[in-house]
């Protein structure tokens, strides 16, 4: 089974929570145990799987990753988002999860993020399952 979802972030960096797209498409598909691989067809944003308790770990990694990787004028990338292309190439385009008794497996406080480094835009990515 293959899904694609529409996203709309709103600013440059943003790390926006898409557990719940996930878990719903797992529950419809009745897939009792597989996989999931979620898919970022874009160059300049990604996905991640981390903390989804405390919001501050998202505006931790996103201040981080800006301090690592500045938006600079040395860049000879003609769009002027080489910071982008360089953050998602770090972070990737793509995550396995595992999906046991028709839920994805995650830890206590794991959330998994779609990370857009060259907002704002309309985005998208996929879900592919797989059972055993």
């Amino acid at each position: 089974m293959l899904k694609e979802f529409f996203i709309s972030t709103s600013h440059r960096n943003e790390y926006i929570d898409i557990t719940h797209n996930i878990r719903d498409f797992v529950k419809e598909s009745k897939i009792k145990d597989g996989i999931a691989i979620i898919f970022v067809p874009h160059t300049t944003a990604g996905i991640t799987m981390n903390e989804n308790a405390d919001p501050s770990v998202k505006r931790d990694m996103k201040e981080f990753l800006n301090k690592l990787i500045p938006s600079e004028s040395y860049f000879t990338h003609l769009e002027g988002n080489s910071d982008s292309h360089i953050k998602s190439t770090l972070v990737g385009p793509s995550l396995t999860i595992i999906i046991k008794d028709n839920d994805i497996l995650l830890g206590t406080w794991q959330g998994i993020y779609f990370c857009e480094f060259d907002g704002p835009r309309r985005r998208k990515f996929f879900i592919k399952l797989m059972s055993d």
